[in-house]
């Protein structure tokens, strides 16, 4: 007698459970277009608005590669998702797979793990999401008090960074000439390109404390997640519907920054030759992969929705990999153009698209990149 720890639920009894048509069935309403439009609204979000900063101080123009790379590697992951999933096609994703090939045990590791994957992009994004959102209200000149913009260790950290600076800067005496001068200049570069650190450094200092301890609560990023739960409790077709339109403004914004930013594309910012267009090589270029790769987290959501699809076996395929290679094609020109606006160097790591387009004196065009950013 097997240990049931690794006991395995037959195929035949899963198949069985997705043909039923009684309590544990769902209503088979997607077809291969909701599928994509799915797979596309999971993929692009706070990633390719926040992270293709950070990618291109380490892939330089080559960010471009950085975004072929990353999307292979989805790739062959999305091939395997799509084989199990079309022999396979019940609601679970890698927990059920799991459970019919290794057992129970990895079935509930697996399950947990996913739980957590998605908990944690969540926050994330609804933190990304909150930056947005305040950004946008301070172009309608509302501002917010800071600590119930920021979080208390988000604040916190950034406080004990900015203080330790204050002392180094102020312990000049062990310093060698032009020292000082050299972190006055790094420290004005700082303050430029990311003023919001500052905001997140004094966000502790008017916030009213509870039981002697300074209270910080990203107090957007806690709706946006509760609006959207909301929605997702409502039903599978009513949020099909809101992320239809939702991907419909995401794209509309991507195609935006690619059909007007490739107007203000200088190309000797991509380099003359391969040291000036991956200046940290392969290295930097695989680098930049892993930090961009965030950016494609999501396209797994899609075989969630197997025993909700029309036809599983033909259309779980095309949603996953069609999802794929649209936000890869989608990403590389946006790589393209943000390199191509702004050298490597000076891009904006904290809001990268919205500033490229804000340095070149469009502020209106910054201003919809920045509502597109809340769209994801």
């Amino acid at each position: 007698m097997g240990n049931p720890l690794f006991a395995r639920k037959p195929m035949s009894m899963l198949l069985a459970e997705a043909q039923e048509e009684g309590g544990h069935s769902l209503k088979r309403t997607l077809g291969p277009f909701q599928l994509t439009a799915l797979g596309v609204g999971a993929i692009i979000g706070a990633g390719i608005f926040v992270l293709s900063g950070l990618g291109a101080h380490y892939a330089g123009p080559g960010l471009m590669l950085s975004f072929v790379l990353s999307g292979l590697g989805c790739a062959f992951a999305g091939l395997c998702y799509a084989e199990f999933a079309a022999m396979i096609p019940l609601a679970g994703s890698a927990y059920t797979y799991a459970y019919a090939t290794l057992g129970e045990l990895f079935a509930w590791i697996i399950g947990w793990d996913l739980t957590l994957e998605y908990a944690m992009g969540a926050s994330t994004v609804s933190s990304g999401w909150s930056n947005h959102f305040i950004e946008l209200l301070n172009i309608f000149k509302i501002k917010m008090p800071l600590w119930l913009a920021y979080d208390h260790w988000t604040g916190l950290s950034t406080a004990t960074k900015m203080v330790a600076r204050q002392m180094a800067l102020a312990s000049d005496t062990a310093l060698q000439p032009g020292t000082q001068a050299f972190l006055d200049k790094v420290d004005a570069i700082v303050k430029a390109q990311s003023p919001e650190l500052v905001q997140k450094a004094h966000a502790l200092l008017d916030a009213p404390t509870l039981f002697g301890s300074e209270i910080g609560f990203n107090l957007p990023a806690f709706l946006i997640a509760l609006v959207i739960t909301a929605i997702l409790v409502i039903g599978i077709k009513e949020s099909a519907r809101f992320n239809a339109a939702i991907v419909t403004i995401k794209v509309a914004v991507v195609l935006f920054v690619i059909g007007l930013g490739i107007h203000y594309v200088n190309f000797s910012n991509w380099g003359h030759d391969w040291s000036t267009f991956a200046p940290m090589g392969f290295s930097g270029i695989g680098a930049g992969a892993a930090y961009i790769f965030f950016a494609y987290i999501g396209f797994d959501a899609v075989s969630t929705t197997a025993q909700e699809c029309k036809k599983p076996q033909r259309d779980l395929p095309i949603g996953i990999l069609a999802s794929l290679v649209i936000c890869t094609i989608l990403y590389i020109l946006v790589a393209g153009v943000l390199t191509g606006m702004v050298r490597w160097q000076d891009v904006n790591i904290e809001a990268p698209i919205a500033e490229a387009f804000l340095d070149r004196g469009l502020t209106l065009a910054s201003h919809i990149i920045t509502l597109g950013a809340l769209a994801g």
